[in-house]
C-alpha cells in the first residue's frame, strides 16, 4: 500500500483538517472524523495557520512523499515488514507529545496497521530516515506481538520506544538519536527507575498513570519512560547480538532480567 498521496488532500482542504480526516474513516473503524483529528493532534498533526502552511510548502519543495516512499520500501524489504498505508501531514510546531529533536521539525505515531508522519523542513535527509526507522519499527513490533492495545503494559511501552530508537542507532548512526536518549545520566536513571518505574511496570495502557510515567509530567521527569527504555535496550545489546527481526518479537521482560539494570 505504501504512501497515501495526502498532498492532494492538503492542496484541496488544508484549512479544513476535519474534512481531511473524513478520508481517514476507513482506517479508523467506528471513529468519527473529529475524534481522529483530536487523536492525531496529540502527536503533532497540524492546525491551519501560516506557519503550518509553510510546513506544507516545505514538504512539497522537499518532495517528502517521494522520499518517504523510497525509505518505506527500503525498510519494508530489509525487515520483511508489513505493507501498510503511510500518511504524511504538516507538523504543528508548538504541540505534540513526542518530537525527535529540540527544534521540533518532525514527529510521528504508529499503529499495527498504519503510520503517520508529521513534517516540516529538514536540512539533512537522514533525519527523515531516522523518523521512518523509528515509526516503522513500532509497526513491525506491534504486528509481531499481536496484542490488544489495552493489554500493553508500561514495560511494553518503554521497551517499544527503546527498541525503535536503538534501530535508529543501528541504521542511521548515533548522531541521529533523539535527544531524550541522553538527557539523563546513568546514575539519574538508576534513581528514577527505583523511585518511579520499577514498581509500576505492569500498569496497563489505559491506566491513568501509564502516559505520565512514559512521557513525564508533574513530579515525573520529562520523557522518563523513553529515556529508560532506550538505555535498557542499549545495555542489553552490549552483551547480546542484535537482530532487527528478532527485536520485533523478543518479549519485553527479557530486557530487564538483570537485577541491577542501570548498575
Amino acid at each position: 500500500m505504501g504512501i497515501i498521496r495526502t498532498d492532494e488532500w492538503l492542496k484541496k482542504d488544508f484549512d479544513h483538517p476535519t474534512k481531511i480526516c473524513e478520508r481517514l474513516l476507513p482506517y479508523f473503524k467506528g471513529q468519527k472524523a473529529n475524534a481522529i483529528y483530536s487523536q492525531l493532534l496529540k502527536f503533532g498533526m497540524y492546525r491551519p495557520s501560516w506557519r503550518t502552511k509553510r510546513n506544507l510548502e516545505s514538504m512539497i519543495d522537499d518532495r517528502a512523499w517521494d522520499q518517504v516512499e523510497t525509505l518505506f520500501f527500503k525498510y519494508k524489504n530489509k525487515w520483511s515488514g508489513p505493507d501498510i498505508p503511510v500518511f504524511l501531514f504538516p507538523l504543528e510546531q508548538r504541540g505534540g507529545l513526542f518530537f525527535r529533536q529540540d527544534e521540533r521539525n518532525k514527529a510521528g505515531v504508529s499503529f499495527p496497521d498504519k503510520m503517520f508522519l508529521f513534517l516540516s523542513h529538514y536540512q539533512d535527509p537522514k533525519e527523515l530516515e531516522a523518523l521512518v526507522v523509528h515509526e516503522y519499527h513500532h509497526v513491525c513490533r506491534l504486528r509481531a506481538l499481536n496484542k490488544r492495545m489495552e493489554d500493553y503494559t508500561l514495560l511494553d511501552s518503554i521497551i517499544i520506544e527503546g527498541l525503535a530508537e536503538y534501530a535508529v542507532r543501528k541504521n542511521c548512526g548515533r548522531e541521529y538519536l533523539a535527544n531524550w536518549c541522553t538527557i539523563y545520566t546513568e546514575r539519574e536513571l538508576a534513581f528514577f527507575w527505583d523511585r518511579f518505574l520499577k514498581e509500576q511496570l505492569d500498569k496497563r495502557k489505559n491506566d491513568r498513570n501509564h502516559d505520565e510515567l512514559l512521557y513525564g509530567g508533574g513530579r515525573i521527569p520529562a520523557l522518563l519512560g523513553y529515556a529508560a527504555g532506550y538505555n535498557i535496550v542499549r545495555k542489553y545489546y552490549q552483551t547480546e547480538s542484535y537482530s532487527a527481526k528478532q527485536s520485533f518479537s523478543t518479549p519485553a521482560s527479557k530486557f530487564i532480567n538483570k537485577k541491577n539494570i542501570f548498575n
